[in-house]
């Protein structure tokens, strides 16, 4: 997964609402912050990955007819 990039003036809004945290709920943030660093930067992301094919044995025919079997039509409208 990619990572999200913030600009400083989202900073400083997040840091507005975090420094009036008392100081073990911003001890556990900065542990967890700290350990999602570490585990981010032992990951690589290959976007080979979001791509392929559609994988399935059935043939186009059976999944067009397999969609429209399974639309359901509302007959029951409220008048207004």
């Amino acid at each position: 997964m990619g990572s999200l990039t913030i600009s400083n003036k989202i900073l400083e809004k997040y840091f507005g609402y975090l420094k009036n945290l008392d100081n073990s709920a911003k001890k556990n943030l900065i542990i967890k912050l700290t350990k999602s660093i570490e585990t981010n930067s032992n990951k690589t992301f290959d976007i080979k990955s979001i791509f392929g094919a559609w994988d399935d044995d059935r043939t186009s025919d059976e999944i067009i007819n397999e969609i429209k079997s399974s639309r359901v039509e509302k007959k029951n409208t409220a008048s207004l």
